[in-house]
């Protein structure tokens, strides 16, 4: 019974706008190349936030493959209350950068983007950018690391600093993963026509 409750609530929030539309994922995640031939505007936005903040295209993109799966509207899961009734999300992280609405709003004052959204690529990247190179500024993490930089990402400058990734080794896995993934980008992106 508990089962068909949560299936009829899925199937209730899909049917209230859930479904995918736009903010659907290019196919074959793993070939840089093939992504961005889906995408040219992806290029356009790595490229402008590579020009104006320093990190290269393929920590982006390994990032926003982490963060997003390349999916402009993701949002963290739902909680639910008695296993079946939702209680809201895990956290505010929206858009391809899953930039928390704080951040979010730090960014847009301080990078003077009043406008910016986080389901749009060149805002996400921009973002990313500002982030990443404050980070570097902050703690000298170079904009080249995607390993280090995520985990200042995810964490936080503050968490990063303090070592608090230390106590999550799924933390530190899934780091490791983003720089494999970058480098594989990388090694892709030269082929790319």
């Amino acid at each position: 019974m508990k089962r068909y409750l949560q299936m009829g609530c899925l199937l209730l929030l899909v049917a209230c706008g859930g479904g995918g539309g736009d903010g659907q994922a290019p196919r074959n995640l793993n070939d840089a190349c093939s992504i961005l031939d889906q995408r040219p505007g992806y290029l356009r936005a790595f490229r402008a936030a590579e020009r104006k903040w320093g990190v290269p295209v393929h920590v982006q993109m390994a990032t926003i493959y982490q963060e997003s799966k390349f999916i402009s509207d993701a949002r963290t899961p739902l909680r639910y209350s008695l296993g079946v009734i939702p209680i809201g999300r895990q956290s505010s992280a929206f858009g391809y950068s899953q930039a928390l609405d704080g951040t979010w709003k730090e960014y847009q004052e301080q990078a003077g983007r009043r406008r910016s959204r986080r389901d749009n690529i060149r805002d996400a990247t921009d973002f990313m950018g500002w982030y990443m190179s404050g980070t570097y500024r902050s703690l000298g993490i170079p904009l080249w690391d995607a390993r280090n930089q995520y985990l200042a990402y995810h964490d936080g400058r503050t968490g990063f600093r303090r070592g608090t990734y230390n106590g999550k080794p799924w933390l530190v896995r899934i780091a490791g993963e983003i720089e494999a993934r970058a480098e594989t980008y990388r090694v892709q992106l030269q082929r790319c026509s």
